[in-house]
């Protein structure tokens, strides 16, 4: 759509430098038709695109091509940090990030984190500095999660005692917490020790987050395409390898029920023995990325 440019709101930018003159001259002298500007229809703001609204001025335009969204104007400044977000240095997203913390404090480390491109973990360090807590948070995946385990410890501990044969998983299911934290759970109650870690129960005396580790596990042909598309894992060594890691053994709860029947009965045992192994290699990955998950709120 077509819109006259005197009608246009400045950009709530997230660049901290403002419009570069350098690259308004550059697209004002290229040959090349100006793109359409991304505008939030309530406010008429420019979302994405000033520099080119400045160029197409330098050109004696009077109108642009727009392309128009709706939303709040908290809404409208997190999508100007995701289109912008290759051009934003570490200054303006965290910025960036400090602003969403407020404006959205109920959305998780790592939802705030893939818009502003940030590491989950700065997200954290900001929130605590800017005092972005919510009663619970909304994960990339769109589930909403507690912020505080405690309550989640306290049943597991609870359906540990009454139901003392129990999987690490129905308990975990039936407490919305990880199986990580029901092994932790049970390994505290064996020595005697409360479900709830002291700090856990500081936080809570507090007022303060300690965060909910997962309440379900998801199925792998819904996790891997979220996986793959993280850029902090494509683009980092470590994270490649994790990648392949996963998209070499990850079988759904559903798919090894169909090749037991299959394996020669002299191979049974030992391929029991190395899916075992294998298991409880990942379990123990999976606690540690849950402990420095924990450890980094």
């Amino acid at each position: 759509m077509r819109v006259d440019i005197d009608v246009l709101q400045p950009a709530d930018s997230p660049r901290l430098g403002g419009c570069s003159d350098e690259y308004v001259r550059d697209l004002a002298s290229s040959d090349a038709p100006i793109p359409p500007v991304v505008v939030h229809r309530p406010t008429m703001r420019v979302i994405d695109g000033t520099h080119r609204v400045r160029a197409a001025l330098l050109r004696g335009q009077r109108v642009v091509e727009a392309e128009f969204v709706e939303g709040s104007a908290e809404d409208a400044f997190v999508l100007s940090v995701e289109l912008n977000l290759t051009s934003l240095s570490t200054a303006d997203r965290e910025a960036a990030a400090r602003r969403v913390l407020r404006s959205h404090p109920e959305w998780s480390d790592r939802s705030i984190a893939a818009v502003t491109g940030l590491a989950a973990k700065s997200v954290g360090v900001l929130r605590r500095a800017v005092g972005g807590l919510a009663p619970s948070r909304v994960g990339r995946d769109g589930k909403v999660r507690p912020v505080n385990s405690a309550a989640g410890r306290r049943l597991a501990g609870q359906l540990i005692q009454d139901r003392p044969t129990a999987s690490l998983r129905d308990v975990a299911r039936a407490a919305g917490v990880s199986p990580g934290t029901v092994r932790d759970v049970r390994r505290r109650l064996s020595l005697g020790l409360d479900p709830v870690p002291e700090r856990m129960r500081a936080a809570e005396r507090a007022g303060v987050g300690v965060p909910q580790a997962r309440a379900e596990v998801r199925a792998p042909d819904t996790t891997l395409p979220i996986l793959r598309r993280d850029p902090s894992l494509r683009f980092n060594e470590h994270g490649r390898l994790v990648l392949r890691w996963l998209e070499a053994h990850a079988v759904s709860s559903g798919e090894w029920a169909a090749v037991v029947d299959g394996v020669p009965s002299h191979c049974r045992e030992l391929v029991a023995d190395m899916a075992r192994s294998c298991a409880e290699a990942w379990t123990e990955m999976a606690d540690a990325l849950e402990r420095e998950n924990r450890a980094a709120v």
